[in-house]
């Protein structure tokens, strides 16, 4: 066996050994196991056997906060969504295990998805000018029919309390950044008090998915092949995804940062305005308060980001593309507090 990254021999062993006990593998497979670089929270790795490929997702090594990096729920929604909705393009799931003793940590097994992440500039122009018209469209599209979806149709009805969900998140998020935090972040504290105080009214429910874009799909011959890293997912405020979604797609512009490249205008990419109306046309959502959660997206993500640099300084992330997530921490609170500034104002 080569070195696998996180994953030592005995653990090798009893994974495909357990592989096997779910037909997954055949006996006389020959099975690798490589750690698939570029995702910075859970750890994901893909398995190649005779006529399989497989991947596998488990949490970081260390430091795994609270209510953060749940296999179970992740494996659940993609599931229930697999299963019960083809709209929402998933990876086939098929075992999820919680004995730690087999690699360390709970995880599961899913289908390897052929397909591509686009996640710098040249990557997103990589595809022809009809592609990426495509995909800016395709990308809303798959988010409105999530949004859509009846939790108890799939099986998710009980997925979470939708009832109160901003309130908890502004919290939630809160206590991770005091939980990751190792030091001196300029006007966060205020960021977060403003948010508490200024929650909107909810009325709409979904399932979210909690950190949707353009690099968390794979995409192939110009369309969404499948939606990934469901961590985050539940039943809440859709509103979220949609702030979220604003954040990664339009308003990390002009940013220099690792995470993702914002794709608003690049190239025949359409723009944020026009995605958004075709958002709220496919679900019939107001979005008249949306300059909140575009605050509450960017807090999010600041503190998504301080997580991960505490865990790079406490060495327990595996792989690259680490350098600058601590640097946009700073800009995430400014653009935030500036959303939320321009939202108050109207």
């Amino acid at each position: 066996m080569t070195t696998i990254p996180g994953m030592d021999e005995a653990s090798y062993a009893r994974l495909v050994a357990l592989l096997q006990a779910h037909d997954l593998v055949d006996a006389h497979d020959e099975v690798t196991v490589r750690h698939i670089s570029g995702g910075r929270s859970n750890i994901t790795y893909r398995i190649d056997a005779a006529q399989r490929a497989l991947v596998l997702r488990r949490p970081p090594l260390g430091h795994v906060l609270s209510t953060a990096h749940d296999m179970s729920r992740e494996y659940r929604v993609l599931t229930g969504l697999g299963q019960a909705h083809e709209r929402i393009p998933v990876p086939a799931t098929h075992v999820m295990c919680d004995d730690t003793e087999i690699i360390g940590a709970p995880f599961y097994v899913m289908d390897y998805v052929p397909g591509d992440v686009l996640r710098t500039a040249d990557q997103a122009l990589s595809v022809t000018s009809e592609q990426q018209h495509r995909l800016g469209e395709d990308l809303t599209d798959v988010l409105a029919a999530l949004h859509m979806v009846d939790p108890d149709a799939v099986g998710l009805g009980d997925f979470g309390r939708p009832a109160g969900f901003m309130e908890r998140q502004v919290r939630r998020w809160t206590r991770q950044l005091e939980l990751s935090r190792s030091r001196d972040l300029p006007d966060i504290e205020r960021f977060a008090t403003l948010l508490s105080e200024t929650v909107p009214e909810q009325h709409y429910s979904s399932i979210v998915h909690g950190d949707y874009r353009l690099d968390n799909c794979l995409v192939r011959d110009g369309a969404i092949a499948a939606v990934l890293d469901w961590e985050m997912s539940t039943l809440g405020d859709p509103l979220s995804d949609v702030g979220l979604f604003f954040v990664y797609h339009a308003g990390l512009s002009g940013i220099d940062n690792p995470v993702v490249t914002a794709i608003d205008g690049l190239g025949a990419y359409p723009p944020i305005a026009t995605l958004l109306d075709r958002y709220a046309d496919r679900t019939g959502f107001d979005l008249a308060d949306l300059g909140w959660y575009i605050a509450f997206g960017w807090f999010k993500l600041a503190v998504i980001c301080e997580g991960i640099h505490y865990r790079e300084t406490l060495g327990e992330t595996l792989g690259g593309g680490f350098e600058g997530v601590a640097e946009l921490v700073g800009p995430c609170i400014e653009r935030g507090l500036a959303a939320l500034n321009e939202r108050t104002s109207l």
